[in-house]
């Protein structure tokens, strides 16, 4: 072999490797979806979600394999419109196309779990399984066919969707409307006001970092989602350069917009607009060049906004991480951009209408893009109406509102801290040191508990005689601790009860919008901090409080004060002023 073939050899086998390595990016997407439902919505459904898309991938495996893969890249078709199924992976399985048939699963897979954001919070598990198992068997198999499938009709027609803008995007952004609006809102997202008009509530996600890696993960996995299918060094180094440009334009589009019409820049919605810009480019990734990649990643990052707030605030369909937005309204966007900025041309494919070709490709993509739609909303209408009728899809009120980690999974919480464990004794604890959690051993000092019972109760009588005790409970910032913990030091207050508590309220007059809808409750995690004083004045405890706290900012806090009418020490029967000695 000469020096020509065995350079084209190794670029063959380079990029075979390629091929597959992208599709292992396109696997880690599952992780970047994962987080980005997750952050986005209620802290009580994080172990449902998590379930949802590790499934998704699983059961997409099992039912690709027997059924969808045949149905989507079959060498016989019937007509160009459905693969005729073989046994070539139990009669063949040396000549089986595992590369083909690794790098589809994992698209499938993807197409199936952008859904799971749209009806977070409120499905019931067997129900998403049901769905996701059809999904990844017949729906998206047999249309991504039509485009993918050298036989397949939209393929012959000249269509173009180089990474699945429509196959992928449109198809679950699709699902994702058409299930969360026979699935109906979350509990409390819309409800009647006195005039009889509907408003909307924001129910913002319990974490944004979360929400925020997920969108890197999602980002990063990209470059494999979109240029594993390339056969160039050039076409791969230009796959990633517009991949690049279109997500870049869009999030910083997606936050001047916000910016400009909130007031203060939207984060995650910003973080949509990256996911927006991704998904739009997605089809045309490898037909436009920079000029093309910045209006189509600019539109999206206008279009992601606009429709997010369309179909929560005028649609009234909750989907509580913007999927049917993201997905389904930039995977049409991107594919129609590709007869609007093609800057190739070739057998049955033409320039798009910015570059001379005139309407032609634009026409193709029209007609593509109404087949995908009508194919997915017809078939999934039907299957989420049967499943409603027969299974059931949503949980009831009570499931909803304890959250689907308990009812669905079992799960007390998904995050450690917050979990209700018991001890060897069965008795239940916190998250307390374990030195707390063992019997202590019995000092010199120690009361016998026959000494310490009965326990004669002193109710106050005459407040002159008897010293006052008074609890003093603080709620301010957790990140001002330490500074009031050395505060009442200062004074000799060293007992306190310190809990980690969730603020609630809204301060009169300001503005905060979450996804374009105004925030009518704060959610802020806060301390508690409680102290009961005898010896040291209550008037010193609360100044040395305020000027411990005081920042002059919305935020810093309230201070409570009760009278307690007794206080009793259990280890040694003592009460009033004298069960306090010791503990401040």
């Amino acid at each position: 072999m000469d020096a020509i073939g065995l350079f084209e050899q190794a670029s063959s086998d380079l990029f075979g490797v390629w091929f597959l390595m992208g599709a292992v990016l396109v696997f880690f997407m599952q992780a970047g979806f994962a987080m980005v439902e997750t952050g986005f919505t209620r802290a009580k459904n994080a172990g449902n979600i998590i379930m949802k898309n590790l499934m998704d991938f699983c059961i997409g495996t099992v039912v690709f394999l027997l059924i969808g893969f045949n149905l989507m890249m079959a060498e016989d078709t019937l007509f160009g419109f459905v693969g005729i199924p073989n046994l070539n992976l139990f009669t063949d399985f040396a000549n089986f196309p595992w590369s083909s048939f690794v790098f589809n699963l994992v698209f499938c897979a993807t197409a199936a779990t952008i859904v799971s954001g749209a009806m977070a919070e409120r499905t019931k598990f067997n129900a998403y399984l049901i769905y996701s198992g059809i999904i990844s068997c017949l729906i998206y198999p047999i249309e991504a066919g039509w485009i993918w499938n050298s036989n397949g009709w939209l393929f012959k027609m000249g269509f173009i969707d180089f990474a699945g803008s429509s196959a992928i995007h449109m198809v679950g952004g699709i699902t994702a409307l058409i299930g969360a609006k026979l699935l109906g809102p979350r509990i409390g997202k819309y409800t009647k006001g006195k005039d009889g008009k509907t408003v909307v509530h924001a129910i913002p996600g319990h974490s944004l970092t979360l929400g925020a890696l997920g969108v890197f993960i999602l980002w990063f996995g990209w470059y494999g989602f979109n240029g594993a299918a390339a056969t160039q060094v050039g076409q791969l180094a230009q796959i990633f350069g517009t991949t690049t440009i279109a997500a870049g334009f869009a999030t910083v589009t997606t936050m001047i917009f916000t910016w400009l019409k909130n007031g203060k820049p939207d984060v995650s919605m910003t973080l949509n607009g990256s996911l927006a810009g991704l998904v739009a480019i997605t089809a045309p990734c490898a037909n436009v060049d920079a000029f093309g990649a910045i209006i189509i990643g600019i539109v999206a990052g206008f279009l992601v906004v606009l429709a997010v707030e369309y179909i929560d605030i005028k649609l009234h369909i909750d989907d509580p991480v913007g999927a049917v937005a993201v997905h389904g309204a930039n995977g049409l966007w991107g594919t129609l951009a590709v007869g609007l900025f093609n800057i190739y041309e070739s057998d049955g494919i033409t320039k798009g209408l910015f570059y001379g070709g005139g309407v032609e490709q634009l026409m193709k993509q029209f007609i593509g893009v109404l087949a995908i739609g009508a194919w997915t909303a017809i078939t999934m209408y039907v299957v989420f109406t049967i499943i409603k009728k027969t299974n059931g899809l949503r949980v009831t009120p009570a499931e909803e509102i304890e959250g689907l980690d308990v009812s669905e999974h079992g799960l007390a919480s998904s995050y450690a801290d917050f979990m209700p464990v018991t001890n060897s004794y069965g008795g239940l604890v916190g998250s307390a040191p374990s030195n707390e959690l063992i019997e202590e051993k019995v000092s010199v000092s120690s009361v016998s508990m026959d000494e310490a019972v009965p326990v004669e109760y002193n109710f106050p009588g005459n407040s002159l005689v008897k010293p006052k005790i008074t609890k003093v409970t603080i709620i301010t910032r957790q990140s001002k601790f330490d500074e009031l913990k050395s505060a009442m030091n200062a004074i000799e207050v060293t007992g306190m009860t310190v809990i980690q508590v969730v603020g609630c309220g809204l301060q009169k007059g300001s503005s905060q919008y979450y996804r374009g809808v105004p925030v009518e409750i704060n959610l802020l995690p806060k301390i508690q901090v409680e102290i009961v004083v005898t010896k040291v004045p209550v008037e010193r405890v609360i100044e040395a409080a305020k000027k411990a706290l005081y920042t002059g900012n919305i935020g810093d806090g309230k201070i409570f004060i009760y009278n307690v009418e007794d206080v009793i020490k259990i280890r040694t029967g003592e009460t009033g002023y004298d069960a306090m000695q010791g503990e401040e």
